[in-house]
């Protein structure tokens, strides 16, 4: 079992930075890929970024390419989204995720832990 705690969201605005964290428990974290996902009101929980158990290997979304950076922190057993040039279309509840595989995946169905979610909204 594992255990995910999002934190860092919050109100910015347009241009704005954010910093997202999400702290892992339970099982070994560093042998996980790991993932950002987001669901804005009335739409499908989206894929953002992921990050393979090394940290060597990510993968992004077009939208947030150039604006998002994925890391980890396997020390701290910690994975971070590093959100710059936030834009109003970014708004949305921001979800880790966790797989019991090793490589980047880009689909919910891959992982099988999530966390509860964080909130950012950017104002324009």
């Amino acid at each position: 079992q594992v255990q995910l705690v999002e934190s860092g969201g919050g109100l910015v605005q347009a241009g704005g930075s954010l910093r997202l964290s999400c702290a892992a428990s339970g099982r070994t974290f560093s042998s996980s890929a790991m993932g950002w996902f987001r669901q804005a009101p009335g739409k499908e929980r989206e894929f953002v970024a992921s990050i393979n158990w090394s940290g060597v290997s990510t993968y992004y979304t077009d939208s947030v390419k150039g604006r998002f950076t994925i890391s980890r922190d396997n020390g701290k057993d910690t994975v971070y989204l590093q959100m710059n040039s936030l834009k109003p279309e970014d708004t949305a509840i921001y979800y880790c995720a966790a797989r019991t595989g090793s490589a980047v995946a880009t689909s919910v169905i891959n992982y099988n832990y999530w966390g509860q979610g964080t909130q950012v909204t950017v104002s324009s």
